[in-house]
């Protein structure tokens, strides 16, 4: 193993018979870049709102459905690069489910851990994205479709990484 490998796998907690973090990363961004399970739109949705980073030219919208204080459904839709696309898609299933606070709190720890705030705690398949925080330019297309989920929630109906 590499000395790159071997500070990558202690950062992130791989043990060494796991496979690797960044062939992991690669694999589940591109697979949910190419195959996204949560494309569309959500029908009757009760919030959405539009997101862009002109930075990379991501544009894309986040359409939701609440029951109670719990989010029924979420889906996205738009163009952007694949971390982006990835990023949104795995939002969607993740705060699938979850109360609004629930979702707040994730969004929190997702955003600390690509910023580099803290390590990923709990955060079970976006973990992937860690090390997003390694490209700065990047961080802004991971952190689109949670800013854009906020806005929605909030009722701002546009979010911008700008």
């Amino acid at each position: 193993m590499i000395a790159s490998q071997r500070r990558f796998r202690t950062r992130f907690g791989c043990l060494p018979d796991m496979p690797d973090l960044r062939e992991l990363y690669l694999e589940m961004v591109t697979d949910h870049a190419k195959r996204p399970r949560n494309r569309g739109a959500v029908a009757g949705a009760d919030h959405q709102a539009h997101g862009n980073n002109p930075l990379c030219g991501d544009k894309l919208r986040i359409t939701l459905r609440l029951d109670g204080d719990r989010i029924e459904e979420v889906a996205f839709d738009g163009e952007g690069c694949a971390i982006s696309t990835a990023s949104a898609d795995l939002m969607a299933e993740t705060i699938c489910g979850k109360t609004l606070d629930e979702a707040r709190v994730l969004f929190r720890g997702f955003k600390d851990m690509v910023t580099g705030v803290q390590e990923s705690t709990d955060l079970g398949k976006l973990a992937v994205f860690a090390g997003v925080r390694e490209f700065p330019m990047r961080v802004k297309c991971a952190t689109l479709a949670w800013h854009t989920m906020i806005a929605a929630l909030e009722g701002r109906g546009e979010a911008t990484t700008e």
